[in-house]
């Protein structure tokens, strides 16, 4: 770190502030500022792959009581620069020790903070602001003092429901202080001087700056005594904290802050590259229209020194009195920009400034073709990417080509077909497998020249896709003459291919529409015949479709090692964003099962992509799979089938209803609608199925309304109603069953324990994680 020292020092004189390029484009854009009284002054600095290629004062440092020049080395309030600099760094380095781990409750550290309805908040929650906490402390009644912040913090009652939604709060960061502090054993003050400040050569980086320095200090506001504020913490929570605090009162320089990102782009001194990894990355629910790291944020209404060309992989954070920090992986960027604008009073805003800063480094940066390429690619951020946020559409007019379409423009050269000898065929289909024409698979294949289609294996209810029992008997396809040989049944046997089936085909094809949920049988029917396929030496065809629920996002626990079944065929989350074509390709390498297999894949789909962003017609899956609506509920709602609750089959809208015969429908709606669920509502309702669970009963319970797709996470969903159950009818609601489905013993344990369901659902992403490094390498969208 001594060396890029050096190499920020040198960079100090006025001759060698930067490149002409970026003189041409950022100086006009900060002298404006100035000339327009938006800033007293500034200094602005960029660093570009490993060194400082531009550092600049502009303006005045102090107005009143007297002006003074801003210089390169002036010093600066932080204000929330404080939160990613001091805190989030100081517990990012206790959860690289194994001191703290990020989905433990914050009273496990603080177990004063369990009070009033917080024992469930944890550290992710508090570093994200997803606690629920209010936005600070009350500042109306008098008070001085850490201990006394420290009771207040601790006596808080959250405002939201934990994990609900987000809620920017100084609180949380005040609380990560507490926790670092109690922790550590040191104060936050010698904490991070000792983990953070001191191995990186942050000379000028400290909390309470000391007298000697005030000369170089921007000054910020008269208090509310009529004094200016200057070397004293702007922030008036933290100064009432005697000057340390975990979301304000640290001061720096721009070089220091340039030693600190260099550090995080490259350096490792501090963090190692897992642990910033883990920090940079989305650390909120994929779900969340805000999307922040841990202690950073990413893509939220705070992004401002973002820009418009610095991509969503970027990361930063701003600070009330003028501070901004961005820092971009992708083109090894950053920007610091640090001004006083609450100098002398409070009222400008720097948002604008911000954002014209970024847009114009990014602009004169002498990018390579190489690195040109990089930004395009990270500027296309897929739609809808994992994310949800605001910039992103969420909706498409797409003209999507199925596998089976593929495969007919092809001339079925897939198939090797000979002339001579006819390529014998087993289609594995029913209702769903036709052509964008609108012509059953079974028929394109019966009629293809150089195709013999020798056989029809129809899955879970049947080849019209309507029969809901477990007696689906071997039939004839009337059209063709095929015969159909049901691969579904009440035994394990009955579900599986024979070899004696197969023994007769050349290849086998799979052209089944899924609805990407782990449970939905479609999926263990296509890994059955992987394995079969594989024994019998067979070549397997998946002909692709889309997943009807987006590809983009995961949810849902992993499932358990050493349980698959018929409805858990591997460990995938329940909603895995894989096409039938990729869960293929990884059930056959993941699992060892060495098929000869070929994936034809789709043309024109995207991962973001809802089914009716694809032009295709809807045709049900399955009996009770009628909308897309039921289908992105099913993920949550067909969790709960195996309990004593009623799913609304046997009703004209399975899977948007959950009721059961002692359900009182207004009590369970005033606690779900109180849970404040993203993406959903309830409405109290009666009902009678004329199947399934309960038929002929009178149920009492709740119509799901799906009020934003896009923010929903159907599992947890599933997590809250049978928590909302359990604690509303204990004794009369069986939760025993749930597990039968969700496939994970822990997540069922903890809900038994009546745990909270949101932190339920933070204790999946581990495993979510660990599957996304798998799932990627399959991926073909």
């Amino acid at each position: 770190m001594a060396a890029a020292y050096a190499q920020h020092s040198a960079d100090a004189a006025p001759g060698n502030a930067g490149s002409p390029r970026l003189r041409a484009l950022l100086d006009p854009i900060m002298e404006e500022a100035v000339a327009d009284g938006n800033i007293p002054g500034g200094v602005l600095l960029v660093g570009h792959n490993r060194r400082v290629i531009y550092r600049r004062a502009f303006g005045s440092r102090s107005l009143e009581p007297a002006r003074e020049p801003m210089t390169p080395d002036t010093i600066f309030d932080l204000a929330s620069l404080t939160k990613c600099v001091a805190t989030t760094t100081s517990i990012m380095k206790l959860v690289q020790e194994g001191r703290v781990r990020l989905n433990d409750p914050a009273a496990a550290y603080l177990p004063e903070f369990a009070q009033n309805g917080k024992q469930d908040i944890t550290i992710r929650e508090l570093l994200t602001h997803y606690s629920g906490l209010a936005p600070d402390l009350d500042l109306q009644a008098p008070w001085t003092g850490r201990d006394t912040a420290f009771a207040l913090a601790m006596a808080q009652k959250p405002v939201n429901p934990p994990g609900s939604r987000f809620v920017y709060s100084d609180i949380n960061f005040e609380v990560l202080g507490f926790i670092v502090e109690k922790v550590s054993g040191e104060s936050l003050v010698e904490f991070a001087s000792r983990n953070v400040f001191t191995p990186l050569g942050m000379k000028h980086t400290r909390f309470l700056p000391p007298e000697e320095w005030r000369p170089r200090i921007a000054p910020t506001e008269y208090d509310e005594h009529n004094t200016m504020l200057r070397g004293t913490v702007h922030d008036p929570t933290a100064r009432r904290m005697g000057g340390v605090a975990g979301h304000a009162g640290l001061f720096s320089t721009a070089d220091d802050l340039s030693i600190f990102a260099q550090d995080i782009l490259s350096g490792f001194t501090v963090l190692s590259r897992q642990t910033i990894e883990k920090m940079i990355t989305p650390q909120t629910p994929a779900n969340a229209p805000i999307v922040r790291g841990l202690g950073w944020d990413i893509d939220s209404p705070f992004a401002s020194n973002r820009g418009e060309l610095l991509p969503v992989g970027s990361f930063g954070h701003t600070g009330f009195t003028g501070t901004s920090l961005w820092i971009d992986p992708v083109t090894d960027t950053y920007i610091v920009l640090l001004t006083n604008a609450v100098h002398p009073h409070v009222g400008k805003s720097v948002v604008s400034l911000r954002s014209r800063v970024a847009t114009a480094v990014v602009d004169g940066l002498a990018l390579t073709v190489k690195e040109k390429e990089k930004l395009r690619m990270a500027r296309i951020t897929g739609y809808n990417e994992s994310l949800m946020a605001a910039r992103r559409i969420t909706s498409r007019n797409g003209a999507v080509k199925n596998g089976i379409d593929v495969l007919e423009e092809h001339g079925f050269r897939e198939l090797r077909v000979n002339g001579a000898h006819p390529v014998k065929v087993g289609l594995v289909t029913n209702q769903t497998g036709v052509d964008s024409a609108g012509r059953r698979t079974i028929d394109v294949l019966a009629h293809a020249q150089g195709i013999q289609l020798a056989a029809i294996f129809s899955p879970e209810h049947g080849i019209f896709g309507s029969a809901d029992s477990t007696d689906i008997q071997n039939s004839q396809d009337s059209a063709t003459g095929v015969p159909v040989i049901s691969i579904y049944g009440d035994t394990d046997a009955k579900r599986r291919p024979s070899l004696e089936s197969l023994s007769a085909l050349d290849a086998i094809v799979f052209d089944i529409q899924n609805v990407g949920v782990r449970f939905y049988t479609y999926e263990t029917t296509l890994g059955y015949f992987l394995e079969a396929a594989a024994r019998a030496g067979k070549q397997i065809i998946v002909l692709d479709r889309p997943n009807p629920i987006g590809g983009a996002s995961i949810f849902g626990p992993v499932a358990d090692p050493g349980r698959e079944s018929f409805v858990s065929y591997w460990q995938t989350p329940i909603q895995h964003g894989m096409t039938m074509g990729e869960l293929a390709r990884m059930f056959n390498a993941e699992r060892g099962i060495r098929a000869t297999l070929t994936v034809i894949p789709m043309q024109g789909w995207m991962r973001g992509d809802w089914f009716d962003s694809t032009g295709q017609l809807w045709i049900n899956p399955s009996p009770n799979m009628r909308s897309l609506t039921e289908a992105i509920l099913y993920p949550g709602i067909g969790m709960l089938e195996a309990t004593n609750l009623s799913v609304g089959r046997g009703t004209g809208t399975p899977f948007e209803l959950v009721g059961a015969p002692w359900i009182v429908p207004q009590d369970l709606a005033r606690y779900l609608n109180a849970r404040e669920i993203a993406g959903v509502r309830f409405v109290p309702v009666s009902f009678t199925p004329d199947t399934s669970m309960y038929a002929g009963e009178k149920c009492g319970g709740v119509n799901i309304v799906l009020t934003d797709r896009n923010a929903l996470d159907a599992p947890e969903l599933g997590l809250e109603i049978a928590s909302a159950l359990e604690k509303l009818y204990t004794g009369q609601f069986k939760l025993t069953g749930l597990d039968a489905l969700m496939v994970n013993n822990s997540s069922f344990d903890a809900l038994a324990a009546g745990e909270d369901p949101r932190r339920i659902a933070e204790s999946w992403r581990d495993g979510q994680e660990r599957f996304n490094a798998i799932r990627a390498r399959y991926l073909i969208y």
